[in-house]
């Protein structure tokens, strides 16, 4: 055997987990090139969890199908929009932190890495056409009425829409990027169980919540959070001066992006 035909690229070997790491950066970090980084993918696996069971606890008293989410918005709108919001921006904010995991599987199971990564993403652009719906379904009630709009949400439930070609990727991402992390040896047995948890997250437009949504939340947070700080800590350092710097960014940022979308 030559040195440049690995045994591992033999016909009939496994090539999807390698033994070893196939660079030479640690078990606990990225290359500094990856995309999205260190520090924005653990930011991600930190905030987008806690939003996402956040939002989910804040409906958990009202109860799961449509009629009864449109109801609750009638008597309690800011609780309900708090929580349709939170729960959105939870999915929306976890692609960066699916991107870094996926990037770390990739170290030792490249094709685990690139189906579940792909999956999950897609996954999540689903779950954000769904929370768009569920808007809608909020303004109807304040145009109509409830009746009006849940008799709308009734006669439409269920019409074809691009998006639901992704409903067996909502489920099945978070299942492969759960097998692949335990593999590649990113998450213990335990962490990688309570990831594949994730994929028993109820889908579809004006869903409340069940047990199985606060089972699902709690874990990705026991799953990701405790990963996004361990990225945030493994790495430099960087000047207290640097990272008021970038904080006041992202304030500005934020703000004049929420004062362009105000305008319309």
């Amino acid at each position: 055997m030559t040195p440049s035909t690995p045994s591992t690229a033999m016909p009939g070997n496994d090539v999807a987990c390698a033994t070893e790491p196939r660079t030479a950066v640690s078990r606990t970090a990225v290359p500094r090139t990856a995309v999205p980084g260190r520090r924005v993918g653990g930011a991600s696996l930190v905030i987008g969890p806690l939003l996402l069971f956040t939002g989910v606890l804040l409906r958990l008293r009202f109860d799961f199908f449509f009629p009864a989410q449109l109801r609750a918005y009638e008597h309690h709108p800011g609780l309900m929009s708090a929580s349709s919001g939170l729960v959105a921006a939870g999915w929306v904010l976890l692609w960066p932190g699916v991107m870094f995991l996926a990037a770390r599987i990739g170290e030792r199971c490249r094709e685990l890495a690139v189906w579940g990564g792909v999956l999950t993403v897609l996954g999540l652009f689903a779950r954000a056409f769904h929370a768009g719906v569920d808007h809608l379904g909020f303004q109807l009630v304040n145009a109509h009425g409830v009746a009006a709009a849940t008799r709308t949400v009734g006669e439409t439930y269920g019409a074809f829409h691009v998006f639901s070609t992704l409903n067996a990727a909502i489920m099945g991402g978070w299942l492969l990027l759960a097998i692949g992390a335990y593999r590649a040896r990113v998450l213990g047995p335990l962490r990688a169980a309570a990831l594949a948890l994730a994929s028993a997250m109820p889908l579809g437009v004006l869903k409340g919540t069940t047990p199985l949504s606060v089972v699902a939340a709690a874990g990705l947070c026991v799953a990701l959070v405790p990963l996004g700080v361990a990225a945030w800590r493994d790495g430099p350092v960087q000047r207290a001066a640097v990272v008021a710097g970038r904080l006041l960014l992202v304030i500005a940022v934020g703000t004049a992006m929420f004062l362009f979308g105000q305008a319309g």
